[in-house]
């Protein structure tokens, strides 16, 4: 921890996220911070136990985490258990899903980043890390993280499932597209539909289209089912824009958008769409 009659010491800086584009944001907004120093990086939470415990065994701890909550094989939240709140960081969780933001917050963790959040959303909250980490008042951190894992907030890693589901689910709003050194924000109300390329995702807003580092099959997990649904292995429809389902004399299936467009319809999810758009046989 920085010596505080030295104002000037740099703050050490982990940043923790599997997702490749909101570390290197991260990364991107605490570079242009005088008084940080990049401490590294880890996509999973087991890197970041590994991390934290080496730096500090080191003697050279980490100031500062952004940690995100919902990872691949070990949650954030299972970071805080792994290395013990006592050895905590200060801590920032980062989450994309309403319900682990807010519980952590109302469980009086330090501050939490909703993503895809603002840049000045982010320097408040870095502001209040320095002001914790200056101050000294770690150890009130420490018994938040207590308080935090005794409270019985689950964050299911990726892929797992939980017995404690949230009452209302909290599905994916807005999503943040990187495009030429500029971070865009596009509301899923906004998506027509969305089309699988690989590993990535096309969304498709109007006259307007834009590429994102996901996949389909992640990408529905968190998407509303109730206004979309997915046509065919390649294809996610928001259910409203759809004006006709339409049949080949072939024998093939398809839908025709308000704006004109058509799109595929695989034949074993015709009958799920139908009914889904309120049409008869």
């Amino acid at each position: 921890m920085p010596d505080a009659s030295s104002p000037s010491a740099p703050l050490r800086v982990l940043v923790v996220d599997d997702e490749r584009l909101a570390r290197q944001r991260l990364l991107t907004l605490l570079k242009r911070e005088p008084d940080i120093e990049i401490a590294g990086s880890a996509e999973t939470g087991t890197q970041a136990v590994k991390t934290i415990q080496q730096q500090r065994d080191e003697g050279t701890p980490i100031d500062i985490v952004f940690l995100d909550i919902q990872m691949p094989g070990a949650s954030g939240l299972d970071v805080v258990r792994q290395v013990g709140p006592e050895a905590m960081p200060v801590t920032i969780f980062v989450t994309a899903y309403n319900q682990h933001a807010l519980a952590a917050f109302d469980l009086a963790a330090l501050d939490y980043l909703l993503k895809p959040f603002e840049n000045e959303r982010f320097r408040q909250t870095l502001e209040r890390a320095r002001e914790i980490v200056r101050l000294r008042k770690v150890d009130v951190l420490h018994d938040r993280l207590r308080t935090l894992l005794g409270g019985g907030i689950a964050a299911p890693s990726v892929g797992e499932s939980s017995s404690a589901k949230p009452a209302v689910p909290n599905y994916l709003e807005r999503i943040a597209v990187e495009m030429r050194g500029q971070v865009r924000v596009v509301p899923v109300e906004r998506v027509d539909f969305f089309s699988g390329e690989g590993n990535y995702v096309r969304i498709h807003a109007g006259d307007e289209s834009f590429l994102i580092n996901d996949t389909l099959s992640s990408l529905e997990e968190r998407l509303n089912p109730k206004q979309f649904f997915r046509i065919h292995r390649s294809t996610i429809l928001q259910l409203d824009r759809v004006e006709a389902l339409l049949t080949s004399p072939g024998g093939d299936y398809a839908v025709r958008l308000r704006d004109a467009k058509r799109l595929k319809v695989a034949r074993g999810r015709r009958d799920l769409l139908a009914e889904r758009l309120g049409i008869d046989g």
